[in-house]
């Protein structure tokens, strides 16, 4: 059994405030994009084993995968024989595309599936949460609002159809590190959350593309702005950093326009370059 497990982008993050447990709730429009890790799934053995080839993805009871299908078997409540998992990673690692968290989505909806469908998706959605806020919004897999730190989604359908060239260079950036070093009265995203960009009309990617995040990592990491100019240069309608980043992504209403700037991109052999879509 393959499974599909795609990316996110952030097109709007706001950090609204820190938490009394060190989390911030924020105020995000997050919408799934057709950049895929493949995953395999066997049923078979006598425990959990999770294998993937990237250098950068634990194998161990650290992975989001291993820990969604830990997690699930204890809250059904039955112990099966045993459950092999492959990654195939395609999505860059911990680069602001949320592919350890969907990863972990997408254990939880097959098993989910597997097991006729013992949990409701909102029961699903408080699983995934325990092990990582992006969680829940990929057990939706729909564009959507993401309230507090993940747990309240709103579907969002004000989104037109667009390319998207997805750069990440060669850096590591901790999510973590920047949420910690952000200071909250420095932040890119001056509109409100209840600004109407997201009532009564579509959302406008031209105009309205901010994320908090920035800030902080192209103070430490300045290629992130390198990459957003080399996507304007190359015509994108409007460019922002994806989650903490390091990830840049570039929107183009022209599929010629997005093919022609792929090949200037590609030439950069320190940048891994993707051409994918919004997932609506």
């Amino acid at each position: 059994m393959e499974i599909l497990s795609p990316a996110k982008i952030n097109l709007f993050l706001k950090v609204l405030k820190k938490r009394p447990d060190g989390y911030h709730d924020i105020f995000s429009l997050m919408c799934p994009v057709s950049l895929y890790d493949s995953m395999s799934f066997d049923f078979t053995g006598h425990e959990i084993c999770v294998s993937c080839k990237h250098p950068g993805v634990p194998e161990d009871k650290t992975n989001l995968a291993f820990r969604a299908a830990s997690l699930f078997f204890e809250k059904m409540g039955d112990r099966p024989s045993g459950l092999s998992i492959r990654i195939d990673k395609k999505i860059p690692v911990a680069a602001g595309l949320g592919g350890g968290s969907s990863n972990a989505a997408t254990v939880l909806k097959t098993l989910n599936k597997h097991y006729a469908n013992r949990f409701s998706q909102k029961q699903l959605q408080k699983i995934g949460l325990a092990i990582g806020a992006d969680v829940p919004f990929f057990i939706l897999d729909k564009p959507a609002i993401v309230r507090g730190v993940g747990e309240r989604l709103t579907v969002y359908d004000g989104l037109a159809d667009c390319h998207v060239i997805l750069i990440c260079p060669d850096i590591k950036v901790s999510t973590a590190q920047v949420y910690k070093n952000l200071n909250l009265g420095l932040t890119n995203c001056k509109k409100k959350p209840k600004y109407p960009i997201f009532k009564n009309r579509n959302f406008d990617v031209r105009n309205n593309l901010c994320n908090d995040l920035e800030v902080v990592a192209t103070s430490w990491h300045p290629e992130i702005l390198e990459i957003k100019n080399a996507l304007f240069h190359h015509g994108a309608d409007n460019v922002l950093m994806s989650g903490s980043g390091p990830s840049v992504f570039g929107l183009y209403k022209s599929e010629s326009q997005a093919l022609e700037a792929m090949k200037k991109l590609t030439e950069n052999k320190l940048w891994k370059v993707f051409l994918a879509n919004l997932l609506l």
